[in-house]
């Protein structure tokens, strides 16, 4: 079958660093489904796999952990889908990538897709909406539904991927306060435009920027990427005894600056349940089929910015390229093949 891989860790600017292949079809495990892939969209974890990971042995390493397709075949032991079923998922970072026609997942990290979006705008929000949605209500401690209690939180990097989807959560299911940062005007546009209460831009001082919008400080910050290079101004924004959610790989960052306000650092990893199988590994089913459940009602929206044309290599470099400038809004999906 038709997959797009890599031997050798390269530069995305080298045409081997991500080339067509052609792979054996999966196998299903007992409780796997095989879907039929028919949209995926890139995430940062595909070009940081890319870039370190560098396969062993002679099979090409495959990436992609964001999925839209229809379920081809299914496990022994499967008991929540049928084959034909229209399903998304963000899958295992710890098995082969989505980037293929066909693709093997287990269950328990899958749900039925939003009836009213396409494959290409449903394609973009499956890895974003777990990581944002386990950042604010697994380990930031919001508990969702409740929109009578106050407070903020300072999402840095609004206008990204994780972003802009924990905007949106945290206007759906929670009082709060949104603020966001973006730094260009068209980001800046658009974290308003998902709900964004407020809005700073993260290349000036946090904490300057905040007290320019007559606010003291931030009791929940979720920071997206660059995490290192805003930290001293994050502890300095942080309300003492606040919550500090990371979800990037920052260089050493000194978390005894939390010390003083008691503030509490939590990391988020949507793949950790995966991982590890852990025993509530159902819970990003369920997670998946709430997200659908408030995109169909019309509470959340698709993050989609660009599609780049159908899935092969030319268009994942391209995609990855644009990743890696750390400038884009939203997602960029492919779709067909």
């Amino acid at each position: 079958m038709r997959a797009v891989g890599y031997l050798k860790s390269l530069p995305i600017e080298d045409p081997a660093s991500l080339q067509d292949v052609d792979i054996p079809a999966p196998v299903p495990g007992k409780r796997d489904l095989v879907v039929r892939v028919e949209a995926i969209s890139v995430n940062p974890v595909d070009a940081k796999m890319r870039k370190r990971a560098q396969p062993t042995g002679t099979a090409p390493a495959i990436l992609g952990w964001d999925a839209v397709g229809t379920v081809h075949q299914i496990g022994p032991d499967v008991t929540l889908f049928k084959p034909g079923d229209k399903v998304w998922y963000a899958g295992s970072i710890a098995r082969p990538g989505a980037n293929s026609e066909l693709h093997a997942v287990d269950e328990r990290i899958v749900s039925l897709r939003p009836t009213s979006l396409s494959i290409e705008q449903a394609a973009a929000l499956p890895l974003t909406a777990i990581t944002a949605y386990e950042m604010l209500f697994d380990r930031l401690g919001l508990v969702p539904g409740h929109m009578a209690v106050g407070g903020n939180i300072l999402i840095v990097g609004g206008a990204g991927g994780v972003g802009s989807i924990a905007i949106q959560l945290v206007r759906a299911l929670t009082g709060r306060t949104v603020i966001a940062t973006a730094s260009r005007p068209e980001t800046q546009a658009w974290v308003r435009e998902l709900g964004a209460h407020v809005v700073i831009d993260h290349a000036k001082p946090l904490s300057q920027e905040l007290r320019r919008a007559g606010i003291a400080s931030a009791d929940l910050i979720f920071s997206t990427n660059q995490s290192d290079r805003h930290w001293p101004e994050i502890v300095e924004t942080l309300t003492p005894q606040g919550r500090v959610g990371l979800i990037d790989d920052p260089e050493p960052i000194d978390v005894r600056m939390l010390k003083r306000k008691s503030g509490a650092l939590v990391w988020e990893l949507m793949f950790t349940r995966a991982i590890f199988e852990t025993p509530d590994m159902i819970a990003q089913h369920k997670l998946l089929a709430e997200v659908a459940r408030l995109v169909d009602a019309g509470k959340l929206r698709t993050t989609l910015s660009e599609v780049l044309g159908p899935i092969n290599a030319a268009n994942l470099r391209r995609a990855h390229a644009l990743i890696e400038s750390n400038t884009t809004k939203g997602k960029l999906v492919l779709a067909g093949w």
